[in-house]
């Protein structure tokens, strides 16, 4: 009887993986297209004006810190793409990770119940209805991976309702994207919501009171919690602590910014080594994500490795993290300074000690790399795993 519960349970577990992966390979091209053109807005803002004998050959118009107010520039219409690119990949995860679970049924529930919990301002108000003072951060791709999947499961239960015929042309494109929206949009905004809003608040008080002598751990800390949810609500407590500190009345700190600047570029740099050293870990699909995660690595857009991280959690997440702590406390250790929030490789010039940084990122990068091959399985055995499951419970 337990060997029954087991492979079921091992079954529903590679089916879960399945539906995520799914999700992944319909989020990467988002990914990619977002982290690109951010990438080329920050390169044409870090240009400046260029003039030749009085001609001028690049208008410029915007900085690194001020691009994306930079209205009608041409820095600026490139930020705004790749920052679309990015926001939209999330709830597109939610999207297709309900759409393998139920097909088209659940592809708007899961697009939308995704995408509200993005909405700080949304979440933040859900917080004051319950009577809790929350933050203003979204739920991140964590949120949108729990809202895909719950999505998929109403909506495919949704599917399998026995109603009268009069009614079964309506199910697919009313009755269930609607009746699954309806039934899980408070459970999603105030459940899931609120309480990412709540722990980014504690977090950034948590970290206020760290600074000073416990610069290493400070350094550790932020390194983690940049890696944790790559862009999520967890990595913009910590980015929004280190821009903060830019603009103390005392002057500007910049040690925390190198440190939340190198450990936000270390894990797509680092899993994108980790996938073209040993791709046979890996889905083929995901080899030309390396290529582009590195670049996104480099220009600081951390959600590069956002696929790696969906397709296995358990194993990526530990491993970018330890890379990014890593990277972060050298940082805080060789007093490496950033005065910009944003740039990655295009605003290392203005570190203190730009060979330092770059090594730090390095550093970090190579660390990840190593950990996550190590632990990781080759990909063919994980699907010869996963088929012999699949094989047992059919039996």
């Amino acid at each position: 009887m337990s060997d029954k519960a087991e492979r079921a349970l091992r079954s529903h577990v590679t089916s879960v993986k399945e539906d995520v992966m799914t999700g992944v390979s319909f989020m990467i091209p988002f990914v990619t297209i977002g982290g690109i053109f951010l990438a080329l807005g920050y390169a044409a803002a870090s240009m400046g004006r260029i003039e030749l004998f009085s001609v001028v050959l690049w208008p410029g118009g915007a900085t690194v810190e001020n691009i994306f107010e930079a209205s009608g520039s041409f820095s600026w219409f490139l930020a705004q793409m790749g920052n679309l690119g990015l926001t939209i990949m999330v709830p597109i995860l939610g999207a297709y990770i309900a759409y393998a679970i139920a097909d088209r049924p659940g592809l708007a529930p899961g697009f939308l119940l995704s995408y509200v919990i993005q909405q700080g301002a949304v979440v933040e108000q859900a917080g004051q209805v319950m009577g809790i003072s929350g933050g203003s951060a979204g739920a991140g791709y964590l949120g949108a991976l729990v809202a895909g999947l719950a999505a998929g499961y109403v909506a495919r239960w949704f599917k399998n309702l026995d109603v009268p015929e009069m009614l079964e042309p309506m199910m697919p494109v009313l009755l269930v994207p609607v009746g699954t929206t309806m039934i899980l949009f408070p459970i999603v905004l105030f459940i899931l919501g609120v309480p990412v809003a709540i722990a980014n608040a504690g977090l950034s008080g948590f970290l206020e009171g760290m600074q000073g002598s416990q610069a290493v751990l400070v350094g550790a800390l932020l390194g983690v919690m940049m890696a944790f949810d790559m862009g999520g609500p967890v990595n913009k407590v910590a980015y929004v602590f280190a821009v903060g500190l830019l603009g103390t009345q005392s002057g500007p700190i910049t040690e925390p910014m190198a440190a939340v600047m190198i450990a936000g570029m270390i894990p797509p740099i680092g899993m994108g080594l980790a996938n073209l050293i040993a791709p046979h870990k890996y889905a083929a699909e995901m080899y030309e994500n390396a290529k582009s995660g590195i670049l996104m690595g480099f220009s600081f857009i951390t959600e590069g490795a956002i696929p790696y991280a969906a397709a296995d959690p358990i194993r990526v997440i530990p491993s970018i993290m330890i890379g990014s702590a890593t990277g972060a406390a050298a940082a805080m250790v060789l007093d490496v300074t950033m005065p910009a929030p944003h740039g990655g490789i295009f605003v290392v010039p203005l570190s203190n000690s730009p060979f330092l940084f770059l090594a730090c990122v390095l550093l970090g990068s190579f660390v990840t790399a190593v950990v996550v091959t190590v632990v990781k399985p080759d990909y063919e055995d994980r699907v010869a795993e996963a088929g012999e499951t699949a094989a047992q419970t059919s039996d």
